[in-house]
């Protein structure tokens, strides 16, 4: 079936629910001869009359009673799925596809999910979290989120998290028996949690910025991780002084089970970036989520660093 014999079946069902191609056709938005002409071409693709008409009425024949029974579940179908569609553009639902990198889920989505969910309690929200760059589109995902260096050079992309703040951490119980830390040279003397780039990438060379100059520290430790939130946990379990990211480990700052040292000494990294295909048409759904992440502050720029912790 081609495009004109969807329309022009669309209009014999108007004709035969008005009995009137006038009033048909002020319906449609056409005019009378046009509808005329269209019903005429209908009836001879198909080689048998469906209206019987004249100047003064119109009526639908007994081939076209049997095809209007078959026609209208279908064109009511057709409505109600543009309808659905029409729904969709105006409010948040249905379900949204999200790729990120474990930093981005961690410290962008995590925070307002439960808010999101809350808010449009007809979204499904499927956040799927990985370090290797995707093609986001071929695998069915709405959007992605990851530092500016990950986003397609022909998809739009939208800050939403400005440079994060690094800390460096460490537990009370930890601090209890030694002392913390005044200059990153003192870290030499301390129990460091290590940090590797990816399961086989480099080992992090924590970087430190004060007064425009930068330093570089190797550190030791008895425990090496890969994700950020696990330098926290360790951190936490008193097994040395942690360099990760101040969102991650602010709970526990405020809880008292870290400290923080060597703060006049830890630099911002670059932000991170919502990323989707085209600018016309976006879902509102995905709409709703770049306004709630934008909305809860994360989205203010200023200088900052390379993100030490991704895989060079």
């Amino acid at each position: 079936m081609n495009r004109a014999d969807l329309a022009d079946l669309t209009a014999f069902v108007a004709v035969a629910d008005q009995l009137s191609f006038r009033r048909a056709a002020s319906r449609l938005g056409v005019t009378p001869s046009a509808l005329s002409h269209s019903m005429r071409q209908l009836e001879e693709r198909l080689g048998m009359r469906l209206l019987n008409r004249t100047t003064r009425s119109v009526s639908v024949t007994d081939a076209g009673l049997r095809l209007l029974e078959r026609l209208r579940p279908a064109i009511s179908e057709i409505a109600g799925a543009l309808e659905d569609l029409n729904q969709e553009r105006q409010r948040p639902v249905g379900r949204l596809r999200i790729y990120a990198i474990h930093l981005a889920a961690s410290t962008v989505i995590a925070p307002i999910w439960a808010r999101f969910l809350s808010t449009y309690p007809e979204v499904h929200l499927e956040l799927a979290v990985g370090e290797a760059p995707i093609d986001i589109v071929a695998k069915g995902f709405d959007a992605g989120i990851g530092p500016h260096d990950r986003v397609p050079a022909d998809m739009i992309a939208v800050r939403v998290m400005g440079p994060l703040k690094v800390v460096v951490v460490g537990a009370p119980t930890y601090f209890a028996r030694r002392r913390p830390p005044r200059t990153p040279d003192d870290l030499a003397r301390h129990i460091c949690v290590e940090y590797r780039r990816a399961a086989d990438g480099d080992v992090l060379v924590w970087p430190f910025e004060r007064n425009h100059k930068s330093r570089r520290i190797s550190v030791n430790g008895r425990v090496m991780v890969n994700e950020t939130d696990l330098a926290v946990r360790a951190a936490v379990d008193g097994l040395g002084i942690a360099y990760t990211v101040e969102a991650l480990a602010e709970p526990f700052l405020r809880s008292g089970q870290l400290v923080r040292v060597l703060e006049d000494w830890t630099p911002s990294f670059e932000g991170l970036y919502l990323y989707y295909p085209g600018h016309r048409q976006v879902p509102a759904t995905l709409r709703a989520l770049i306004d709630m992440i934008r909305t809860a502050g994360g989205s203010r720029a200023r200088r900052s660093l390379k993100n030490p912790f991704a895989q060079d």
